[in-house]
């Protein structure tokens, strides 16, 4: 089945954790195998060939930069200019890339539709590029608000305005407090440009002012449930049901620790922990028992997100097993059309109506 992944970090893996990912996974672990700079070195799972293998022909891809204050413990750039410059590189990576014919940028309907034709063709996907929707996670290094059209203008799509901690625009996961002047400005700027605004991430003080003041689009591309994994990283029942009311569309995330309870980072292993597919089905279960149906949940996996097989369920070896998804949804008794709008439909409907 045709699958669109909707988080994946692509250029940071390429240009942070330097892993060339036109090879095969196998070669990319091979060569990693003695690195301990990363946590997740030697057990990558995302390569451009592995998603070809996984008929995974549409991903909305990252770039992302943290700026940080001096009291700011997490890693980041220390001005937004320095941030602004790595997602300029990143970006750079993106259109070599294009220039390989490995990747091609999906930036409105008549490109998205095109995309789709060549991969629903039925010859095989080998030599086919793989289309990418670009997205900022974290907004911290547009240097000012009026980056923002500059950045449209190179094919940014969709921005997530908070990350980790406090943020130039919004403050995001384990931080407080609401988007000041500048977030709101920021949020008013999305809608003049038709920018998508991603609501991974916020923190719920932002999360519930941007439900307020932003009446663009919004999806969620990589988030899953409070009421399974009580962190605020989580979405709660309220959440999802507001989200729910915007037409958004929620992205199933495979991180471990937001999967089942209890993970402890660097000593949990995915079987003693039960953490597996059918455990991170029932976030997507959940959010349709809210919904009343299946129209508003989708992939988002953010594999290789800063973690590898280390911190996901254990049937996930790499990205190409995403496959194993339809037949968990089928035994739990979603119908074909429902299992297809999961893998891919419901984010394409989101993307006709935002961008139609």
């Amino acid at each position: 089945m045709f699958i669109l992944d909707a988080h994946l970090d692509l250029a940071m893996n390429a240009m942070d954790w330097n892993r060339d990912l036109r090879q095969p996974v196998r070669a990319i672990r091979e060569r990693e195998k003695d690195l301990t700079d990363k946590p997740d070195r030697g057990n990558g799972t995302v390569s451009l060939p592995e998603l070809r293998k996984g008929n995974i022909g549409l991903v909305v891809a990252t770039q992302i930069a943290r700026f940080v204050t001096p009291d700011n413990p997490l890693p980041g750039w220390h001005s937004p200019e320095q941030a602004w410059a790595h997602t300029q590189g990143q970006l750079t990576w993106y259109k070599s890339m294009e220039e390989a014919g490995e990747l091609t940028m999906v930036k409105d309907l008549p490109s998205l539709e095109a995309h789709l034709q060549l991969w629903n063709d039925g010859q095989p996907n080998d030599g086919k590029p793989i289309g990418y929707i670009l997205s900022l996670e974290g907004a911290d290094s547009l240097v000012t608000v009026g980056h923002l059209e500059r950045a449209w203008q190179y094919g940014l799509r969709a921005v997530g305005p908070g990350h980790y901690g406090p943020g130039r625009y919004a403050n995001g996961t384990d931080a407080t407090g609401k988007m000041g002047v500048a977030g709101l400005a920021l949020l008013k700027e999305m809608e003049r440009l038709n920018l998508i605004l991603d609501a991974t991430h916020l923190c719920d003080d932002a999360f519930w002012q941007a439900m307020a003041h932003f009446h663009g689009n919004v999806w969620a591309s990589h988030n899953n449930c409070r009421a399974l994994v009580d962190h605020n990283r989580q979405f709660s029942d309220e959440m999802i049901k507001i989200l729910i009311e915007k037409n958004a569309v929620i992205g199933l995330v495979f991180d471990a620790w937001m999967v089942v309870p209890g993970w402890v980072r660097k000593k949990s292993t995915a079987r003693e922990m039960n953490c597996n597919l059918e455990a991170a089905v029932d976030h997507l279960d959940h959010i349709c028992q809210i919904a009343g149906n299946a129209h508003h949940v989708g992939i988002g996996s953010d594999m290789d997100g800063g973690f590898g097989t280390e911190q996901m369920p254990y049937d996930l070896e790499t990205i190409a097993d995403l496959q194993k998804i339809p037949a968990i949804l089928s035994k739990r008794g979603y119908s074909e059309d429902e299992i297809s709008g999961i893998m891919h439909g419901n984010w394409l409907r989101f993307l006709r109506r935002a961008w139609g």
